[in-house]
């Protein structure tokens, strides 16, 4: 069976194309500045040169249509006919209370989603514009929405809950959420089957670390807590946004600049974070060469970020009465070893005993730690769309 996987944003669409359930990758890539000048395809195919097709893309139904095209066309095509596309996945970001997994596409989950769309003004509407875009192209195919939501959806009332009056939870179901659900799943399964462990009896706290940050408390192979929150902007410290922050902090600086709600939300998730605090980048490898030529900001925001990845793994500790494993994924979590160290530093009263040896490898699965460490830690490398993938395969397949 072939599944296409959709990750559709704003102005760019990810996609992979696997055959499952052989889990085999046939083409990947993205379709890059929908509606804006240069917008091209990108592709990546095994054993042969990557490829960039430049052309005008106007919206998402465009660039999936021109994405199609390319997937038969005799010169870089990886199909002989689109009906070969037997399924397709879809991430979507927020799924709400209305979906604790992922689900086929119907007309009644459409019109949950568009409802859903308040809680996630910036990522559900370019998520639907790839499922509207496929049920116009391929009405007949199969789709499959797998929510960034869902896996938190196990949460305890007492652990998902603000302490805001309750009618606003049940007029509003203003709540906590948490997002990177399929990462946070992903690592987490895998990291129990390197181990040859059983998820069901085993503490998890994984670290998804990267542009985009949160952290998962899993027990037994369900999500306990996690730290991104109603939106995407609680919780770490990340690229751009603020993550957890005192709420008259808001309330103090929006009366004294006069700034209106909208302003508000776009300096606290896109002007704030690492790039706020160094006024450098907001990302880690800028920063750190800033850091070693004496960018005392650069340093300060390297330090802020380790340290609140660092407390969440405490507390996450208190919560699960003791992990058995930590995971470190993401582009920071998998790559940036002295960030890594950073936050692992000083946590061995925890019963961590690191093997040095294995403390610098990069992008790769590994076990940081020796044997007889009370608490494994592992880097895995995240894999968002063979998990999509999967939980499409499963669905249409009824497996």
């Amino acid at each position: 069976m072939k599944i296409i996987v959709l990750n559709c944003g704003s102005s760019s669409i990810k996609y992979q194309l696997f055959e499952m359930p052989a889990k085999k990758v046939l083409v990947k890539g993205l379709v890059e500045k929908i509606g804006l000048k240069g917008s091209a395809i990108k592709l990546q195919r095994e054993g042969k040169d990557d490829v960039k097709l430049e052309g005008e893309i106007l919206d998402h139904q465009q660039g999936i249509e021109f994405l199609l095209g390319v997937l038969i066309s005799k010169e870089y095509g990886v199909l002989k006919t689109i009906d070969e596309i037997n399924a397709v996945g879809h991430r979507v970001v927020h799924g709400g209370e209305e979906f604790s997994g992922s689900v086929k596409i119907t007309k009644e989950v459409i019109n949950a989603l568009e409802k859903s769309t308040e809680l996630a003004p910036l990522h559900n509407p370019p998520n639907l514009k790839g499922i509207y875009a496929m049920t116009t192209l391929l009405p007949d195919v199969p789709q499959v929405g797998v929510f960034d939501t869902a896996f938190h959806q196990t949460m305890p009332e007492h652990v998902y809950l603000y302490a805001i009056p309750y009618i606003l939870y049940e007029k509003y179901r203003i709540r906590r959420y948490g997002f990177h659900g399929t990462s946070h799943k992903y690592v987490s399964e895998r990291a129990c089957n390197i181990l040859n462990v059983d998820i069901k009896e085993q503490k998890i706290i994984t670290c998804h670390l990267g542009n985009g940050s949160s952290m998962a408390a899993i027990i037994n192979g369900k999500s306990f807590d996690t730290s991104m929150g109603m939106t995407p902007t609680e919780g770490l410290i990340m690229g751009t946004r603020t993550g957890d922050l005192d709420p008259g902090v808001l309330l103090h600086f929006a009366d004294k600049e006069n700034l209106s709600v909208e302003y508000t939300r776009t300096l606290i998730n896109k002007f704030s974070g690492l790039q706020g605090i160094s006024g450098v980048s907001s990302d880690m490898r800028d920063l750190e060469n800033a850091a070693s030529e004496g960018n005392h900001r650069a340093q300060l925001a390297l330090d802020m970020f380790a340290y609140r990845v660092k407390k969440y793994i405490g507390a996450y500790a208190a919560a699960l009465n003791g992990p058995d494993i930590i995971v470190f994924t993401g582009g920071i979590g998998e790559n940036d070893t002295e960030t890594r160290k950073k936050i692992l530093s000083g946590l061995e009263f925890l019963g961590i005993d690191f093997d040095v040896s294995k403390m610098n490898s990069r992008g790769k699965e590994i076990v940081l730690t020796k044997p007889e460490s009370r608490i494994t830690v592992m880097v895995i490398p995240t894999d968002e769309e063979l998990m999509i993938a999967k939980d499409t395969y499963e669905i249409i397949t009824g497996g």
